[in-house]
């Protein structure tokens, strides 16, 4: 594609956005939404933190280059909208990307956004700052990115080392937003400073997040919303206690909560939806009894996907890949493909059978079982589908231990690798190879928890990145996942769908079917009251 039609493309989503933005006339300012958070976050800062949790309470703190639209409910490379970006171009040869920055922007304390921050921003996630993050998760989506230019304040331009058409999906992610230069990382933690619709007043740990309308915001009109309350509540009863009792006006739930919530509040809009989220197990692969491939695939064999789909998520669910299945994934494989996968055979018997083989030729059996802990995060999500992994691990001679980690300590755990085998939960900040692959399974990649890396496979990686015909690019990729799965890199256990209520009040928020942050910025949600 030429610099003059991805010229002209940005333009088009520039007049889309423009029209979409226009007010009608039953929207009504004022009000404060309350919002469920299911769980405390760690810290207040976007780029160091992995949960939902965080980046659902920020995003509306800050504002991306380019975003996906937020009323669009899949994310895609057609669904991208200018941000603080303007217009944007890529050089001939696919290695630059320029955008053109929007003009009398301000950050909440007054000081002016500058194509500045945004090289600020980006150095800092490459490691070429003086100042350091204290974790950095979303390093390996930068792999390709070599610098960040400026020309003037209000251009900047992204080089690349080789071609990467899906880079502007990264840049859209609501993970991908743009930090203040003048504000160093460790304030960013407790009290962050951005240029979005929302001011960020406090964080109370177990208790909630407060955010207040930026009236100094560069968009007119917007938000709506006078603040956001995310009420913290790790007991999924007990939420819906509270947005029964109309404490609430969202809350993420189970479907079977969802069904009491409709039971008791037929008022309230319930929604069931995808969002990109897997359950997976992690394996250390550099400790026994998991450095021996044979193992791995043992374990892999004895998933019965079905059954969790059936029992975690009462049968609404997907079984998936690396990437998210179709139709709400852009870039799942087909189910005749997906099932030549190593486990994937829809005839659990037969895996089972042999996974038994494996383990007995390993010296394992129903006379010597192997006895480990399973590890897991301490919120339903995390322990619910566990609990449901440690019974069917028993079938093929492994008896394991439920441990239990608090959300402060999981990801450190994880980083350290501080485990034999556990449940995990991935989610995407984009429905795209570029993220899932070298983030989850790129050698080195601070969430590649199992420790996987293949760097013949990685070649793959990189021809898939840089092609830029998506037909092409969709083979290289199931190619890919295949050898990940033969790997038993990390095993896709399955997809759930989250249930997801609101007050029949909250109005022009859209619940997205590939992501579950991405469409949190807020400033165009209302309250009917």
């Amino acid at each position: 594609m030429t610099l003059n039609q991805c010229t002209a493309l940005a333009v088009g989503a520039l007049l889309a956005a423009m029209a979409a933005s226009v007010p009608a006339a039953a929207q009504k300012p004022g009000g404060t939404l309350h919002v469920h958070a299911g769980d405390s976050p760690p810290s207040m800062s976007m780029h160091e933190e992995v949960d939902a949790n965080p980046a659902r309470a920020t995003m509306g703190v800050f504002n991306n280059l380019v975003m996906f639209d937020q009323h669009a409910k899949q994310n895609s490379m057609q669904s991208i909208i200018p941000d603080l970006a303007t217009v944007w171009s890529w050089s001939e040869e696919g290695t630059q990307l320029t955008l053109q920055l929007r003009e009398g922007v301000t950050w909440h304390d007054g000081k002016p956004f500058t194509a500045k921050d945004v090289k600020c921003t980006w150095d800092l996630l490459i490691g070429k700052s003086s100042e350091k993050l204290r974790l950095d998760p979303r390093r390996s989506w930068y792999r390709n990115l070599d610098d960040v230019t400026t020309n003037g304040d209000h251009e900047v331009t992204f080089h690349l080392h080789r071609p990467q058409p899906a880079f502007l999906a990264l840049l859209a992610a609501g993970f991908s937003v743009v930090y203040p230069c003048h504000v160093a990382p460790g304030e960013m933690r407790q009290h962050p400073i951005g240029t979005g619709p929302f001011k960020f007043v406090e964080f109370k740990p177990n208790e909630r997040i407060t955010l207040t309308r930026n009236r100094d915001y560069w968009k007119p009109g917007r938000p709506y919303l006078d603040g956001i309350e995310f009420t913290i509540i790790r007991d999924r009863s007990t939420a819906n206690l509270a947005f029964v009792a109309g404490k609430l006006d969202w809350i993420a739930t189970t479907i079977s909560l969802a069904k009491d919530i409709k039971s008791q509040e037929p008022q309230a809009i319930c929604e069931v939806t995808p969002g990109g989220i897997s359950r997976n197990l992690v394996v250390n692969r550099d400790a026994p009894p998991f450095d021996d491939p044979d193992m791995r695939r043992a374990v892999t064999l004895s998933l019965d996907r079905k059954a969790f789909i059936d029992i975690i998520s009462e049968g609404q669910g997907d079984i998936g890949g690396v990437m998210q299945p179709l139709p709400e994934g852009v870039w799942g494989m087909p189910r005749e493909v997906q099932n030549t996968l190593p486990g994937y055979d829809p005839d659990v018997q037969k895996n089972l059978t042999e996974a038994r083989e494996i383990m007995g030729k390993l010296g394992y059996g129903p006379d010597k079982r192997l006895a480990l802990k399973v590890s897991t995060r301490n919120t339903p999500p995390f322990r619910d589908p566990a609990v449901l992994l440690i019974d069917q691990l028993k079938e093929v001679f492994i008896d394991g231990e439920l441990e239990i980690v608090e959300t402060a300590l999981w990801y450190p755990k994880m980083y350290r690798k501080d485990f034999k085998i556990g449940l995990n939960l991935t989610g995407g900040g984009v429905d795209d190879p570029d993220q899932q692959l070298y983030e989850n399974y790129g050698c080195g990649s601070p969430r590649n928890y199992t420790g996987y890396c293949n760097p013949e496979l990685e070649k793959q990686f990189e021809l898939q990145s840089a092609e830029a015909d998506e037909g092409k690019r969709k083979q290289l990729v199931w190619e890919i996942e295949k050898k990940l799965a033969e790997d038993g890199a990390r095993p896709i256990i399955f997809y759930n769908r989250f249930a997801y209520c609101w007050q029949p009040q909250v109005k022009g928020w859209t619940m997205m079917v590939n992501s579950i942050i991405n469409n949190f910025r807020m400033e165009d949600v209302w309250l009917d009251k």
